[in-house]
């Protein structure tokens, strides 16, 4: 599972953009327990998503025009300028060049070539999150995309990534391992085929969670909506997919303990 160790091609970050930070940060902390920590008067309203004081994700304004609310999963780069130019000759776009962030690391934003968003994330001072796998932290991040296996060839690309197929109820479902190290141990994340039309390229970040059910329901008390109702995945766990009050979509699991 997930972890902090991070090496090339982890998910080393995640955050929110929201047209309403305050209300997110009020939203999370309802359902999660998150506290928020701002990153600064220099930072823009960014700001950090903390249990127990440590640092479990971030939340910052809508900065693109015409983005919605939308949670971005960074990955581990150990040359953010090389794994640019890897983006667009895999035929990915940049859309926010590799910029130094105050000397705490390198950042970029990309598209992959079937419309997927996501970041990698160059560690200087900081290294990435500081929890991970456990309740009420990122425990898994999964790609839907209409052509997994073309997609599983794009980030092999840029990060090596190592990829194995087990069935899943209707689908094939391809599970994302890190180059290095024991395949199973390295597993950090999936490939999904889209499920019917109007479904979304994306990425989704799950969040374990003790309970999947009580969370659904704290989702819908904060103003949020129950995309997916909790129901068991066998081998896995309990999921339920959501939405916050911006419509960012994420998912929680409540891991099945022999998978735990």
């Amino acid at each position: 599972m997930l972890g902090t160790d991070f090496r090339t091609g982890s998910p080393n970050w995640i955050d929110l953009g929201s047209p309403d930070t305050g209300a997110a940060a009020a939203f999370y902390g309802a359902v999660f327990g998150w506290q928020f920590a701002s990153a600064g008067p220099d930072a823009g309203g960014y700001g950090f998503f903390q249990k127990d004081g440590k640092t479990v994700g971030a939340v910052g304004p809508l900065s693109e025009e015409g983005a919605g609310s939308a949670w971005t999963t960074y990955f581990q780069s150990d040359d953010i300028q090389a794994t640019a130019r890897d983006v667009v000759a895999g035929g990915g776009a940049v859309r926010v060049e590799p910029m130094d962030v105050m000397g705490e690391g390198w950042m970029a934003q990309f598209t992959d070539p079937q419309g997927a968003q996501f970041a990698v994330w160059q560690p200087a001072r900081t290294k990435g999150l500081e929890k991970a796998s456990e309740d009420n932290t990122l425990v898994w991040v999964e790609l839907h995309v209409g052509d997994p296996e073309a997609a599983i060839l794009f980030y092999a690309g840029l990060f090596g990534w190592r990829s194995q197929e087990m069935q899943a109820p209707g689908m094939t479902y391809r599970v994302l391992s890190i180059k290095d190290g024991d395949q199973q141990e390295g597993s950090f994340g999936g490939v999904a085929p889209l499920q019917g039309e109007g479904e979304e390229t994306r990425w989704v970040p799950y969040f374990a969670v003790a309970d999947a059910d009580v969370i659904a329901t704290k989702v819908q008390e904060n103003g949020g909506s129950v995309l997916m109702p909790a129901s068991d995945v066998p081998d896995v766990g309990r999921i339920a997919w959501l939405a916050d009050p911006g419509q960012a979509v994420f998912a929680v699991l409540k891991p099945n303990p022999r998978q735990a």
